[in-house]
């Protein structure tokens, strides 16, 4: 799996990888459009291809798997990203935020 946290404060997870890039390290700055991965049929993916893709906060010491996974439906952000839009999802995260913290537990 790659986590990134992006200069508008949203981590953006992607798993199920059957690698990560050389390179993409803790730590390292990407940039857009940069390949991070392959798509793999690792963990929970029922031996199919895909990539799990999550929006969330980051939650600095309660960062448990619920949050990783995302708390926003990614659709409407892909599909934006996809015809060259640049829907942002900022503002969605950081209300969810407000709303829930950082819960200990799903």
């Amino acid at each position: 799996s790659v986590a990134l946290l992006g200069d508008d404060g949203v981590r953006y997870y992607g798993s199920h990888l059957s690698v990560v890039t050389t390179g993409v390290d803790a730590g390292v700055r990407v940039r857009a459009g940069q390949q991070l991965g392959k798509v793999g049929r690792t963990g929970n993916a029922n031996n199919v291809c895909h990539v799990h893709f999550g929006i969330s906060p980051p939650c600095t010491g309660r960062d448990g798997w619920w949050i990783r996974r995302g708390v926003l439906w990614p659709a409407r952000y892909l599909d934006s990203w996809r015809r060259g839009g640049n829907r942002e999802p900022a503002a969605e995260v950081t209300a969810w935020q407000r709303r829930n913290g950082c819960p200990k537990a799903p």
